[in-house]
């Protein structure tokens, strides 16, 4: 391999990266356009630190850039925190009188089960936590 085809260390984990985030971004853009599911107030507050990624991640990888974990984790991190607490309230964990959802669309609405556990706010939940994991994986793998 020559030298301009070489990457650098780390680049296909961080475009691994983006690739969830684009693709979750997608998946969620087709649920409300094409499905015509419409968001409850936390999904619209996982979008909130989901679609800024995209953009984050694909800056970070030209020129590569190790500091793009800086910005891009603490947003992973509350989307995280807030598709966690959507799950909770999605699975009768925390009661329904707590729930911000109380008017407009319910966060506990059911629109996709696919295999009987993987809903909208779980396919949220693992996109937050792969993003977290790989961006953990490239900080600790590029020099």
């Amino acid at each position: 391999m020559t030298e301009l085809n070489k990457k650098p260390a780390g680049w296909n984990i961080l475009f691994l990266c983006w690739l969830v985030a684009g693709v979750s971004t997608m998946g969620s853009l087709f649920f409300s356009y094409i499905m015509e599911f419409a968001p409850c107030v936390l999904c619209w507050y996982q979008r909130i630190f989901l679609f800024p990624l995209v953009l984050i991640l694909a800056v970070g990888l030209f020129p590569l850039d190790k500091k793009v974990v800086k910005y891009a984790l603490p947003l992973a991190a509350v989307g995280w925190l807030t598709a966690a607490y959507h799950n909770l309230l999605y699975a009768e964990i925390i009661p329904e009188s707590i729930q911000p959802c109380s008017q407009g669309v319910s966060c506990t609405e059911e629109y996709i089960n696919l295999f009987g556990f993987l809903s909208i706010p779980m396919l949220s939940l693992l996109s937050f936590t792969t993003i977290i994991f790989l961006l953990v994986i490239f900080y600790r793998r590029t020099p």
